[in-house]
């Protein structure tokens, strides 16, 4: 009995060939966006920060016009003392030429072995060039230079010997020793000096001065750093609500902190612009009363103005101190942003 029912329970519970095999569904909403929705969110989220910054600024113009001029003010200043520094030395000459080792010749010396000496020296090492002064043109120089040119005429001859003009292609002491040390055992080489005391001088003064605009570039940063923090915390102040709504809508930490960081940005940007402006006006105001100072002493020097790879480095700088200085402040107050 139970032999013949096997066959038809079989073919109850067995499917049929002809109905169809269950399949896994797919969902296209298990595929999240592609890279190119989300650069264009991306995009458009940056941009939308950067132009509700520029709307929230232009709303204020004096009150950001003051705080961009407060931090050019405070670029300025190093950056003003850093510029003069790169004048006096450039006033200073370079240091080969400061450096001269003055090679007094016997006065029996003669042009000719004075040129010829000349050019033994020039091809030796270290040596950058050499310049021959005759006994005339040397008495002729002293004559303009000191003022006593009616007593030097008086003189049965001319006491002053040949010169020979060294410049040394580095300035390093030790070198310039062992130079002058060669150069004093040549022929027709009576002496050989070797000033390098004011050079050590005023490179001491340069050090100083570099060590000096260092610290005040320190101090003024962190004033810097002060001030845009503590105008940021002020637009963070007046958005607390706005904050906190998005924070409660699920508005992420970076999210609702882009746009204070565009206006660090902004804030650096236009003390740049500022502070370049305001370096370039005073150089140049300045640099009348130097021109009309250096005339007085029959030189032809004037104040470079700012260079372009100058401002550049600047501006950019300006930007990312705005920025950091952004950052640290939404940093800051960013836990106090939760919704309560």
């Amino acid at each position: 009995m139970s032999a013949t029912r096997s066959p038809k329970v079989a073919e109850r519970v067995a499917p049929k060939a002809s109905d169809p095999q269950p399949q896994k569904k797919k969902r296209d909403d298990d595929d999240g966006p592609d890279f190119a929705t989300l650069l264009s969110a991306w995009i458009e989220s940056h941009r939308a920060s950067l132009l509700d910054s520029l709307r929230r600024l232009g709303k204020q113009p004096i009150g950001s016009f003051f705080t961009c001029m407060v931090m050019a003010v405070a670029l300025s200043l190093p950056m003003g003392l850093s510029l003069l520094l790169s004048n006096v030395e450039r006033l200073g000459g370079s240091w080969q030429r400061a450096a001269q080792i003055s090679l007094y010749l016997q006065l029996e010396a003669t042009p000719g072995e004075g040129q010829a000496l000349r050019g033994q020296i020039k091809v030796m090492p270290g040596v950058a060039d050499a310049e021959y002064i005759g006994r005339d043109q040397a008495l002729e120089e002293f004559q303009q230079q000191s003022g006593l040119g009616e007593a030097l005429r008086e003189l049965p001859e001319n006491p002053l010997p040949g010169v020979v003009l060294v410049t040394p292609k580095e300035v390093d002491k030790p070198t310039l020793e062992a130079l002058r040390q060669r150069l004093s055992e040549l022929p027709k080489v009576q002496q050989a000096q070797l000033d390098l005391v004011w050079v050590e001088r005023l490179a001491a003064i340069l050090k100083l001065g570099d060590r000096f605009v260092f610290g005040l570039t320190v101090l003024l940063v962190s004033a810097l750093l002060l001030v845009i923090g503590n105008t940021i915390r002020l637009h963070i102040e007046n958005r607390r609500t706005e904050i906190e709504v998005i924070k409660l809508v699920g508005g992420t930490d970076s999210y609702v902190r882009r746009p204070f960081l565009y206006m660090g940005a902004l804030y650096g940007f236009g003390a740049g612009i500022l502070s370049w402006g305001v370096l370039a006006f005073g150089l140049d105001w300045l640099n009348d009363a130097v021109v009309g100072l250096a005339g007085l002493y029959g030189s032809d020097f004037s104040l470079a103005g700012v260079p372009v790879a100058d401002g550049l480095s600047l501006l950019l700088g300006a930007v990312l101190l705005g920025y950091i200085g952004a950052w640290i402040a939404v940093a800051r107050h960013l836990r106090e942003l939760a919704p309560k």
